[in-house]
């Protein structure tokens, strides 16, 4: 028969175990997913900021492209891992509206902001060697060709999709135009300096270097006014007058977790992602470079935003037909 442990070796064999269960958060690397492709906005975001989350963690943050699907793989991986806080998703304001759009059975509600980044600026861009020299020639050609002018897209609800359905929304025309979709901004502007597509509205951050250096042609800024960053480009009023109701409007960026990750690590997270994005070395490179603004939103505000951003834009597709089920019926209420 064997004895029973007694209480000093029962101890000697729980303690080590008690330890690992509690072991400090993070002990590891963090992966983090970026459901889009090299170069976009959204990639160029996570790297900058990734660096400086590392050194306020003290370990590392492994950066994993996983574009597709508008965004829906690299969510939906997210979604599937353990709710350990090793998996973080570098999101942005597109998985919002995946139940209006019917993109998805799933959405934020499947996770906990960490930190609302900031909010971007959109562009419409052009191959400079183009014939539109303004929105209102590109919307004329758009009109005259229905389904021949080809425009860059990243998928249902992503910038380039909304940006048309405001512009449908505040003109006469019938801006009925080719699609053509890119897994990011990144893989966009590369076939618009090749003249495979004729525009794309694109996040301005990633645009920016091409616009001042020449290589592609600004028609307009989603903007009231125009921007210091670029005072050549006018803004989107100066030719439709009536889409600043729909103004400001631009991308937004984010980290998030699952929703069941402990909330001590969702915590640690929140506090080191505070730090990080409200850094010198952050935000210059976010305002000025990226020409966005930063907003370092964290717990109740964070989820504000959110919820407030995807009420207006889930409206503003039901408005212009574009939704492919009613916000109401979700229980997104009219802003």
């Amino acid at each position: 028969m064997k004895k029973p442990l007694s209480a000093l070796a029962l101890a000697a064999v729980l303690l080590p175990l008690a330890g690992a269960a509690h072991a400090a958060y993070p002990e590891r690397a963090i992966h983090a997913t970026i459901p889009w492709g090299a170069g976009g906005l959204t990639d160029l975001v996570a790297r900058t900021l990734i660096p400086l989350a590392e050194d306020e963690l003290g370990v590392s943050i492994v950066p994993h492209n996983r574009p597709g699907g508008g965004a829906v793989i690299g969510v939906n991986y997210v979604r599937q891992q353990r709710p350990n806080g090793y998996n973080l998703l570098v999101g942005t304001q597109d998985t919002t509206l995946y139940p209006v759009l019917g993109v998805a059975d799933f959405a934020y509600e499947d996770f906990t902001p960490i930190n609302v980044i900031g909010q971007g600026l959109v562009v419409i861009a052009v191959h400079p060697d183009s014939p539109h020299d303004s929105l209102g020639d590109l919307l004329a050609a758009i009109e005259a060709a229905p389904g021949s002018i080809r425009m860059g897209d990243v998928g249902a609800g992503a910038t380039p999709h909304i940006t048309h359905t405001i512009l449908d929304a505040v003109t006469d025309y019938d801006l009925d135009v080719r699609k053509v979709t890119f897994g990011g901004d990144g893989p966009g502007i590369t076939a618009l300096m090749g003249q495979h597509i004729d525009f794309m509205p694109l996040s301005l951050p990633p645009a920016v270097e091409y616009l001042k250096s020449g290589r592609l042609k600004g028609l307009a800024i989603l903007a009231a006014e125009r921007i210091d960053l670029l005072p050549e480009i006018p803004a989107v009023t100066e030719d439709l007058p009536e889409a600043e109701a729909y103004l400001p409007w631009g991308s937004f960026q984010g980290i998030y977790v699952h929703k069941d990750t402990p909330e001590a690590i969702k915590a640690t997270l929140a506090d080191a992602f505070e730090a990080a994005v409200g850094s010198e070395a952050f935000t210059a490179r976010y305002n000025s470079d990226f020409g966005g603004v930063t907003l370092n939103l964290r717990g109740d505000e964070a989820q504000a935003y959110i919820d407030r951003w995807q009420a207006l834009t889930s409206w503003l597709l039901e408005d212009a037909g574009a939704a492919k089920v009613s916000p109401e019926s979700l229980g997104i209420a009219r802003p």
